[in-house]
């Protein structure tokens, strides 16, 4: 019985389908795009489109840009010129990498100013810090969770709590990582973040983009009615997800025999496109800029279209210790969190399905949010 539950509470996959629009009162499409914090990659599908709209395409150009800093000293984050300067005044992201969040430790710093330290069990000991054990440790806790609230912090910088934790990142156990870094702000120059840091080796980045049209390209057949599908008649929100994926990563849909590289197909019913506009942003990317795309995306069918959806798919970071909000995140087998929007063409109701797919710890049952 003690092997069974260990079994049932090993972490595991899990994919909720939603459906609802726009316009509801519990609808959750904003509050989900704002706490998945540490995106890396963000694609759009639009069918029967063969050019991006002048707003659209300018949106997707002005995404950056963001920064990579090395070797950056984990006290330079919690001082208070830091926090005055970014952390509360506007919308503040890092994230370490050329980690791997299974074998190394990794820090995330989140737009709410929390810091999220994922430390081995001797580092962890050595600095002295109270925290937990990681939920996806074995039976051996060989990994610990510390969280520090620098908004808490910046209240009264003369406390023992502040003055213990920055002696342990600076004297007990100095800290060096490599971190990206972006920030939404207004009113603040560009230049701040490079002037900043410019005692260490920051580089300015901007996302990089790849447009491309897809012709003759196999869709599965999909209902606005229902998430599950209907025999024969519309695909179900899990095939659709499946689909999008082979599209996103460029797999050929053809099932041909001497494949040896996929054998996956279109699922039943389809149809064929014409020709579909594909847009992929990678790089590190602020929830408000995910947002704003989401925005335009709504209002794709303001004016008459073609197409019968549009959908956006959003990745986060495999390494991330967080994926949405504060909820730790472990690699597993691929370090998968991502969500996902259909936009359907129905501009009385702004419908969309909302999937999305992350690792979970436990039995607990997930309940089944609004669907309207």
């Amino acid at each position: 019985m003690a092997m069974l539950r260990r079994l049932q509470a090993s972490p595991r996959h899990l994919l909720v389908c939603e459906k609802s629009n726009f316009g509801h009162d519990k609808s959750r499409h904003n509050h989900l795009v704002e706490t998945h914090y540490h995106n890396y990659r963000v694609s759009f599908l639009i069918p029967e489109c063969g050019l991006l709209s002048k707003e659209l395409k300018s949106l997707v150009m002005e995404i950056g840009p963001y920064y990579s800093v090395k070797n950056l000293p984990l006290h330079e984050l919690i001082t208070h010129e830091f926090i005055h300067t970014f952390v509360q005044k506007g919308s503040f992201s890092a994230l370490t990498y050329n980690t791997s969040i299974d074998e190394d430790n990794t820090v995330a710093l989140l737009p709410n100013g929390k810091l999220i330290l994922s430390l081995d069990k001797d580092t962890y000991e050595e600095t002295g810090l109270q925290g937990h054990p990681s939920r996806y440790s074995g039976r051996k806790t060989m990994k610990f969770i510390i969280s520090i609230d620098l908004m808490d912090l910046s209240l009264n910088l003369d406390s023992k709590k502040y003055e213990r934790i920055s002696w342990s990142f600076k004297e007990k156990k100095p800290l060096k990582f490599d971190f990206l870094l972006a920030w939404h702000h207004t009113g603040a120059e560009e230049s701040t973040m490079m002037s900043y840091f410019s005692k260490y080796q920051i580089q300015e980045h901007q996302p990089k983009v790849a447009l491309s049209t897809v012709r003759e390209l196999q869709c599965p057949v999909l209902q606005s009615s229902s998430l599950a599908g209907e025999p024969e008649e519309a695909c179900s929100a899990l095939e659709l997800f499946d689909w999008l994926g082979a599209v996103f990563c460029n797999v050929d849909l053809n099932n041909q025999s001497h494949s040896f590289i996929s054998t996956y197909c279109c699922p039943q019913p389809n149809t064929v496109l014409a020709q579909a506009c594909l847009c992929t942003v990678t790089g590190f990317i602020l929830p408000e800029k995910i947002h704003a795309l989401l925005e335009q995306l709504r209002h794709y069918f303001d004016e008459p279209k073609l197409a019968p959806w549009v959908t956006l798919s959003v990745q986060g970071f495999a390494d991330s210790p967080v994926s949405w909000r504060e909820k730790e995140h472990g690699f597993q087998k691929g370090g998968e969190h991502l969500y996902n929007f259909v936009v359907f063409k129905n501009a009385k109701l702004k419908l969309y399905f909302l999937s999305y797919f992350f690792t979970v710890k436990g039995t607990r049952r997930w309940k089944r949010s609004h669907t309207w």
